[in-house]
């Protein structure tokens, strides 16, 4: 029994179903935004927890800030309007509270 190669591409079988169902993906892999999403990610998480948790409201400012600066930047390198209008806002927005809480303004 002999196993016979695969001649035909991922690609052409995907146009050859014709159908809406079947998505390739589409983000990058291994550059640096791939590498800030994750980490930005991270920061959303850690802030989240920390909000969650009940600890210091600092603490939960700053990851915000973090993550959302990160996605801003992935926002930027993909030409998102979305995700850098999203992330701009919510960074003056954390920004502000930030101000808010070191100098109570």
């Amino acid at each position: 029994m002999t196993i016979e190669p695969i001649k035909e591409k991922l690609d052409d079988k995907i146009k050859a179903l014709n159908s809406s169902r079947v998505y390739k993906k589409v983000t990058p892999r291994g550059d640096l935004s791939w590498y800030i999403k994750w980490i930005a990610s991270a920061f959303i998480l850690i802030a989240v927890a920390a909000r969650s948790a009940g600890t210091l409201p600092v603490i939960d400012l700053w990851m915000s800030l973090f993550g959302t600066l990160g996605w801003f930047c992935v926002g930027m390198m993909w030409h998102d309007r979305a995700l850098t209008m999203l992330n701009g806002t919510l960074a003056t927005l954390l920004l502000v509270g930030l101000f808010k809480y070191y100098f109570a303004v």
